[in-house]
């Protein structure tokens, strides 16, 4: 059993799953809107913290989860993840290895850090022979914060991790490597999985609210109106004489090239494969007109991101959470910790 929080910058999702063989059975699951945009690492008053914390309360209880120890994900934007490259070490070498290297991979004080690491892969018929380690690292205190914050909330903290770390386990293929696009609100977080696991990582900021201002700029109307065309229309050419689409494309262009970035690097840098496909999130990810968009300049397939394709439950459940499966998608990976 496993219980995930996705707390994103403007709905909380909440997702509890129990392992049945090569699947999951989906035993509760519920998301709720914020007013405002959730940042926890800039909360600084303490009374906002205690209503966010009311918030999580209520919607747990909604959900009815079985219990309070739950796993959460940090943004990316806020963590720090590198790839490390070691000889044919032991795993305890390694583990000690990354303690004393951990330094010149960070941008901030070692004291200041939580600092893990994961073993990716051996490639012991390699040229060299080496071990390929992922290395996170975190401010102790944005930590902190979210353990005081879901603590108010009368919950448990058992599992901390990245978001693409948890989306790479929920929506990557197995056995094949993939390029994630998270596009949410603010940050647009870009991965490369491979067997389920984070080989990279990097976060932009430019997504969904770049998108929408876009739009209000380009053909004069109102933020919220903005939204509406843009999540009506996209990137259609025949509705409103284009102007949408003419609008949003150099933002799209954008997460497009950093896509490619992410691909190169990945391939200089891992020797690894170029993905075989590419998986949208997020909020963003139905916006019309963006697989065909992807698709045409990466070169690959394009899948709207579903994390329930391992998940059962009741029909009338599965179908109520169809459409908003994308936005789950972090939620159900934390959970599949099975902290």
């Amino acid at each position: 059993m496993g219980i995930g929080l996705d707390i994103g910058s403007k709905t909380i999702k909440v997702i509890e799953l129990v392992p049945s063989g090569n699947t999951f059975a989906l035993k509760a699951a519920a998301a709720v809107g914020y007013s405002k945009q959730i940042d926890i690492e800039a909360i600084k008053d303490e009374k906002e913290l205690s209503n966010l914390a009311q918030i999580i309360k209520k919607l747990f209880a909604d959900a009815n989860t079985s219990s309070k120890k739950i796993s959460i994900a940090i943004p990316e934007a806020q963590a720090f993840t590198r790839i490390m490259k070691f000889p044919l070490l032991s795993d305890q070498e390694i583990a000690s290895a990354v303690k004393w290297e951990a330094e010149e991979y960070i941008p901030i004080p070692v004291k200041d850090a939580i600092i893990e690491h994961q073993i990716l892969e051996r490639q012991e018929s390699g040229n060299p022979p080496q071990v390929i380690v992922l290395l996170i690292a975190v401010h102790h205190d944005l930590v902190e914060k979210y353990i005081r914050l879901l603590s108010l909330a009368g919950l448990e903290v058992v599992g901390v991790e990245t978001s693409l770390m948890s989306l790479a386990r929920s929506v990557s293929p197995a056995n094949r490597t993939a390029i994630i696009a998270d596009i949410g609100a603010n940050s647009t977080n870009i991965g490369i999985a491979k067997n389920k696991q984070l080989f990279f990582s990097r976060s932009v900021p430019t997504a969904g609210t770049a998108l929408t201002r876009a739009v209000a700029q380009g053909i004069g109307v109102s933020l919220e109106q903005a939204e509406q065309y843009k999540r009506t229309y996209g990137l259609a050419a025949d509705q409103l004489e284009g102007k949408v689409g003419q609008s949003v494309i150099p933002v799209i262009r954008s997460i497009i090239e950093e896509a490619k970035k992410a691909i190169h690097y990945y391939q200089l840098e891992s020797k690894g494969d170029k993905p075989s496909s590419f998986i949208l999130s997020g909020g963003t990810a139905g916006l019309p007109g963006l697989p065909g968009i992807l698709a045409k300049s990466i070169g690959t397939e394009v899948i709207i991101a579903n994390p329930f394709t391992t998940v059962t439950s009741d029909p009338k459940t599965m179908q109520k959470l169809a459409s908003f499966a994308p936005l789950y998608s972090v939620a159900v990976g934390l959970a599949m910790r099975g902290d």
